[in-house]
């Protein structure tokens, strides 16, 4: 197995950086049915966030630059966003290893806690975050479709504390 390591993000990284946001940024549009302009565009104003504490890269020896995560201030705790891996690297280890790194930034930032929003319908990346530790369920998010009937056919979802909710 060719060699990944973890390191700082660099203005060098840019074109993949954007690369990988749009492939991120596509695999939500394509769960949800949006449509983006330029689904790139969201990682310049990403690299302008004061909030940003760090962003790194998994540089696979090859390939180059393969996975992105970046870790954002909130107060004494972290939130990881995002964190992606391009599609012909998944399942290798990869994010796990990402994952792996920005936890042990933010214990070097005497952070007390990291937490992340997966997609509820990224079943995949739920398991692997699960895995991962990800396994306190701190916050929840709900949303009311305006549009229900475009969405009928996703009547699989979430009972929590005994209520039914889509996905």
């Amino acid at each position: 197995m060719t060699p990944v390591t973890v390191r700082s993000y660099r203005p060098s990284d840019h074109s993949a950086g954007r690369r990988l946001w749009s492939e991120l940024t596509n695999q939500h549009n394509q769960m949800y049915g949006d449509v983006p302009d330029d689904a790139g565009a969201g990682f310049e104003e990403y690299l302008t966030r004061l909030d940003l504490s760090g962003l790194w890269v998994a540089d696979h020896a090859d390939d180059g630059v393969i996975g992105l995560v970046g870790l954002i201030m909130r107060g004494r705790g972290g939130e990881v966003e995002p964190v992606v891996v391009t599609r012909s690297h998944r399942h290798k280890g990869v994010g796990r290893k990402l994952l792996r790194h920005v936890a042990a930034e933010a214990k070097k930032r005497s952070m007390v806690s990291l937490t992340i929003s997966p997609s509820s319908r990224n079943v995949d990346a739920i398991r692997s975050l699960h895995a991962a530790g990800y396994d306190v369920v701190s916050s929840i998010e709900l949303t009311m479709d305006l549009d229900r009937h475009a969405h009928e056919w996703q009547q699989d979802g979430l009972e929590l504390h005994e209520l039914q909710f889509r996905s």
